[in-house]
Order: C-alpha cells, then sequence, then structure tokens
C-alpha cells in the first residue's frame, strides 16, 4: 500500500514538472510576442500615428483613419450583434421546451464559436459582397456580427444558467409576467457575466482582419460612407507589414501596438468586473 501511495507521489510530481514546464514555455512565447511588439511598436507612437491619416510611404503619415474606421466597424457591429446574441440566449434558456432542439441549437453554436473567421469572410463574401457588385462596410458589419453572436449567445446562455430558480419562482409568484422576470430578475442577476462576455466578444472582432479583408476591404482615406469600402486597422496592418517600404512595416508595428494594448486592456477590464461580481 505504500509503495502504491509513494509510486502514485512520483508520478505526480513528475506530471507537475513537465506541466510546469510547458507553462513556462507558452509563458515565454507570450512574453517573447509582446516583447518584439513593445520594442518595435512602442518608439513608432506618436501623436502623428493618432492625428493623420495613412499616406504614401514617402509621406509623414498616421493611422488615424485606420483606427477610426476599426472603432466603427466593431461598435456598429455590437449594436447589432449584442441584442441577436442576448435574445437567442434567452430563448434558450427561459422558453425552449423541447431538450433535443435545444441540444442541437447549443452544439451548432459551440461549431460556430470554433469556425475560422476566414470561412465567416467567404461566406458573406458569396452572400453580400457579390450580390452587391462591392466591398463596403455593411458588408464587414454582417461579418464581425456572425463572428461575435455565438459567443455572446454562449455566454448568456451560461449566465442565466447560473441565476437560482428560485428567484424567477419568486417573482413569478409575486405576479410578474415571465417577460418582467426576465428583465427585472435574470438579467440582473446575471448582468456581470453578461456584460464580461461583451467585452470579450468584442475584443475578439477588434482584432479581426481576415473578414475585414474580404468584405470591406480597405480605404487609405477617412471616410463615413458605410457603401464603399472602409478603412480599418487590422487590414491595414496586413497590407503595410507585407509592404517592402520600412516606414509602413514601422507604423505595422505601432498598430499592432496599439491594438495588443487595446484588447489586453479589455480582457483585464472584463476580468477585473468578473471578480467584482463573484465577491
Amino acid at each position: 500500500m505504500k509503495k502504491n501511495i509513494s509510486k502514485r507521489i512520483k508520478y505526480n510530481k513528475i506530471i507537475l514538472w513537465i506541466s510546469s514546464l510547458f507553462a513556462f514555455f507558452a509563458l515565454m512565447i507570450l512574453f517573447l510576442i509582446l516583447g518584439v511588439l513593445f520594442y518595435k511598436g512602442f518608439n513608432v507612437i506618436g501623436i502623428d500615428i493618432f492625428t493623420k491619416d495613412t499616406s504614401s510611404p514617402w509621406e509623414n503619415g498616421g493611422l488615424r483613419n485606420a483606427i477610426i474606421g476599426q472603432l466603427i466597424l466593431s461598435f456598429l457591429a455590437m449594436i447589432i450583434g449584442v441584442p441577436l446574441g442576448v435574445l437567442g440566449g434567452t430563448y434558450l434558456r427561459e422558453y425552449s421546451k423541447n431538450h433535443q432542439v435545444t441540444e442541437f441549437i447549443r452544439f451548432i453554436n459551440d461549431v460556430m464559436i470554433s469556425v475560422p473567421s476566414i470561412v465567416i469572410a467567404t461566406f458573406v463574401y458569396a452572400i453580400f459582397v457579390i450580390p452587391m457588385g462591392h466591398f463596403s462596410a455593411y458588408s464587414g458589419i454582417i461579418a464581425l456580427c456572425l463572428i461575435m453572436i455565438p459567443v455572446i449567445l454562449k455566454t448568456t446562455d451560461d449566465m442565466l444558467s447560473l441565476v437560482p430558480n428560485s428567484l424567477r419562482e419568486a417573482s413569478i409568484a409575486l405576479g410578474a409576467p415571465k417577460y418582467k422576470t426576465i428583465i427585472n430578475v435574470v438579467y440582473k442577476g446575471a448582468k456581470t457575466g453578461l456584460f464580461t462576455g461583451f467585452l470579450l466578444a468584442f475584443s475578439r472582432i477588434a482584432g479581426e482582419s481576415a473578414p475585414l479583408l474580404f468584405t470591406s476591404l480597405n480605404s487609405p482615406f477617412f471616410t463615413l460612407d458605410l457603401n464603399a469600402p472602409f478603412p480599418s486597422l487590422t487590414v491595414t496592418m496586413f497590407q503595410y507589414a507585407t509592404s517592402p517600404y520600412k516606414q509602413w512595416q514601422e507604423l505595422a508595428f505601432g498598430g499592432a501596438f496599439i491594438l495588443a494594448i487595446f484588447i489586453l486592456a479589455i480582457n483585464i477590464i472584463s476580468k477585473v468586473i468578473l471578480n467584482k461580481g463573484k465577491k
């Protein structure tokens, strides 16, 4: 008996050591990526990058139009995607009575979460861009919505499942209709997790380039016309990083640094909010 216990302890230490080693390597790779972005991107950050639009490689340009365009596309996708995702998750958790249909929808939603963004990009390109005859911000927003909705739907479904049924029963016992129970009791009980899911979904689409490359394409000019090619930071970074011009390559690293810090900040904020909600 003692030999078996000592053998298990020995195996446990070996597995723990191997797991720690791989975790260390993973962290080293992460810090290496962040270090390269900081080293090559931080020096490029200046007032010009936020106040000047993209220009030719022989001029002193910036990324103002690309940054603003990325924010516009992401926020408009949020405005459309959040209500649809929340309503879908609410239906699955609160209204659906057919267990088999519900599980099938959840399975398809999990598959959609794992689908590469390039697949969604080609789908939107075939369904919207080709019939319209041109690239546009509308197509880009639709592509980002299709990426965001499954994430929000799953988050909503999971967060609403954590709200005790006793709260629902108490509200209904007081005479509140079901929709008011969901809005005033269930949503309030799950608001921290829901908001965290919104932030994580936003950080997911904020760094996507493939859906925009096939849908909204890009524009070197500042524009608010959503029915035309639209500027975006991720596509601009891709085009600049693959160009032979040193100034554009430096701006690409600057844009990557801005995007990395922005997404990192969103993830930190979501973790802080989620931890406060658990207390």
